[in-house]
C-alpha cells in the first residue's frame, strides 16, 4: 500500500521536476519477469525513483546495505521494495549478508518480480559509464543455475542536470541478455567476465559520454526545444508560476544544500523534500488567501501554484 501511494504521488512530482522523459524503447516499461534491470548511477535514488514510476509492474530496488542499519527504518525501506546490497566499504563481515538479499532476488524472479541493480556500485554525478562491479554478473548467473528464466535488461539513464530545478531525463534501453549468451559451462571467473563484457557493451550504446566542460556537446545532447505554440500558450503560467513558487524553492534549496553533505544526492533530496513539503505549502496559502478574503475561490491556488510550476518546468532552459 505505502508502496503503491508514494510511487502514485511521486509521479505527479516527477512531471514538475522531471517534465520532458524520453524513452526510446517504451514497449519495454511493459516487459514481465523474471526480470533485472541492470542499469548505470548517475543521480542517487533518483535513477530507481524514475524507474519505478515509468515500469508498470512493482520494483525491487537493490540498495546501499548501510541504509539498513536500523531496524525501524529497515522496515520501512523493505515496505518501499527495497533491499540492502553490502560492500566491502561498509565492513567485510556483512558482504554475508548478500547471500540473503540474493536468495531474496531469486524468489522474486520465481514469482516473475522485476529487480533493479546498478552495476556501477557507486553514485557519481557524470556523463559516464563507469567499470561494472561483479554483482549483476553474480546474481545473473546464479540464478540461471538455478533454472530459472531470468532477462537482464541494460538500461541508460541520462539527466540534462544533476542540480538544476527541471529536467531532460533520456531513457535508453538495450538489447535483453538470457542464459543463451552465456556458457553456463565455464568456470566462473569466465563467465562473469563474459557477462560483464557483455553488459559493459550494451551499457555504452546507452549511456551519454559527455565531458563536464563540453557544454556544447551537453547542449546538443541533452536539450529539448519546446514547439512554438506551446513556448506561446504557456509564456503566461511560467512567468506566473516563476514568481509564485520561486521564494518557496530558494527556501528548501537552501535548507537541502546546507544538510546534503554526500556528493550526488542533492537531486533526489530535493525530490524528496519537495513532494512531502510542497502539498503543505500550498494548502497553507490557499487557507491563508481564505482567512483574509473568506472567499472560496481562494482554494483554486491548490491547482494554479502547481499547474503554474509545471508549466515553468516545462519551459525553462535545461542546460548550459
Amino acid at each position: 500500500m505505502l508502496y503503491s501511494f508514494l510511487k502514485f504521488w511521486i509521479g505527479l512530482s516527477l512531471k514538475i521536476f522531471c517534465p520532458h522523459i524520453f524513452i526510446n524503447k517504451p514497449d519495454v516499461l511493459k516487459t514481465e519477469g523474471p526480470l533485472l534491470i541492470a542499469s548505470n548511477h548517475p543521480n542517487s535514488f533518483l535513477d530507481a525513483i524514475i524507474l519505478d514510476v515509468l515500469f508498470q509492474k512493482p520494483i525491487w530496488s537493490l540498495a546501499r546495505g548501510d541504509a539498513f542499519k536500523k531496524k525501524a527504518f529497515a522496515k520501512i525501506l523493505q515496505r518501499l521494495n527495497m533491499l540492502p546490497v553490502f560492500r566491502t566499504r561498509e565492513g567485510v563481515e556483512n558482504l554475508e549478508h548478500n547471500y540473503t538479499t540474493f536468495a531474496a532476488c531469486k524468489e522474486l524472479f520465481q514469482r516473475k518480480g522485476l529487480v533493479l541493480i546498478f552495476s556501477e556500485g557507486l553514485c557519481e554525478n557524470e556523463w559516464h559509464l563507469r567499470p561494472l562491479k561483479k554483482g549483476t554478473a553474480r546474481l545473473a548467473i546464479s540464478t540461471w543455475q538455478d533454472g530459472i528464466p531470468l532477462k537482464v535488461l541494460p538500461v541508460g539513464i541520462n539527466y540534462s542536470s544533476f542540480e538544476k530545478f527541471g529536467k531532460n531525463v533520456f531513457i535508453n534501453f538495450g538489447t535483453m541478455i538470457t542464459m543463451q549468451h552465456i556458457n553456463l559451462r565455464d568456470s566462473d571467473g569466465r563467465m562473469h567476465l563474459a557477462f560483464n563484457q557483455q553488459l559493459q557493451n550494451e551499457l555504452q550504446n546507452l549511456v551519454f559520454e559527455i565531458s563536464a566542460k563540453d557544454k556544447a556537446e551537453q547542449k546538443r545532447k541533452l536539450s529539448f526545444s519546446v514547439p512554438l505554440y506551446l513556448q506561446l500558450l504557456l509564456l503566461l503560467p511560467a512567468a506566473i508560476g516563476l514568481i509564485i513558487n520561486a521564494p518557496f524553492y530558494l527556501l528548501v534549496k537552501t535548507f537541502v544544500k546546507k544538510r546534503v553533505k554526500e556528493t550526488g544526492h542533492f537531486d533526489s533530496v530535493m525530490l524528496g523534500v519537495l513532494a512531502l513539503v510542497y502539498p503543505i505549502f500550498v494548502l497553507l496559502i490557499s487557507f491563508i488567501l481564505f482567512a483574509i478574503t473568506s472567499n472560496g475561490y481562494s482554494f483554486f491556488a491548490i491547482l494554479i501554484f502547481p499547474v503554474t510550476a509545471w508549466a515553468y518546468s516545462y519551459l525553462k532552459k535545461k542546460t548550459l
